[in-house]
C-alpha cells in the first residue's frame, strides 16, 4: 500500500480559508510562505515538507487529512509521477498535464484498465 499527497484537497481547503483575502495577506498571516508559493499551490503545485506543514498548521488539521492510500501499484505509481510533474517548475502546467496523460494511458494500456487517471 502506497500513500500519496492529496494536492487538490489541500488546494481547496486554502482557497476556501482564504476566501477573499488577498494571496499577501495570507501570506503574511503564515509565517513563512510568500503569495508566489500560495498561488503554486492553490494551482496544484507541490510544496516543500516544510511549506506543507506550515499549511497544516494554518488549515488546523493534521498532515495526514491530505494523504490518500492506495492498494494498486500502477495507480500510486502513476499518482507520485503526477505529483512530480506537477511540482516541476521546469515544467509548464500543459506540458506536465500532458506527460501525465501520456504515462496514464501508457499504465492502462499495459494492464488492460480504460478510464483510470492519475
Amino acid at each position: 500500500m502506497s500513500t500519496t499527497l492529496d494536492i487538490q484537497k489541500l488546494s481547496h481547503m486554502i482557497k476556501a480559508k482564504r476566501g477573499n483575502q488577498g494571496l499577501r495577506a495570507v501570506a503574511e498571516e503564515i509565517d513563512g510562505i510568500s503569495a508566489s508559493t500560495l498561488s503554486r499551490i492553490e494551482q496544484g503545485n507541490l510544496p516543500d515538507i516544510e511549506t506543507f506543514l506550515r499549511l497544516c498548521q494554518w488549515l488546523e488539521v493534521k498532515p495526514d487529512f491530505f494523504t490518500k492510500k492506495s492498494d494498486k501499484k500502477s495507480e500510486s505509481t502513476t499518482a507520485v509521477l503526477a505529483a512530480h510533474l506537477r511540482a516541476d517548475r521546469t515544467l509548464s502546467e500543459e506540458t506536465a498535464e500532458a506527460l501525465i496523460q501520456m504515462i496514464s494511458l501508457a499504465y492502462q494500456n499495459a494492464t488492460g484498465k480504460r478510464g483510470q487517471r492519475a
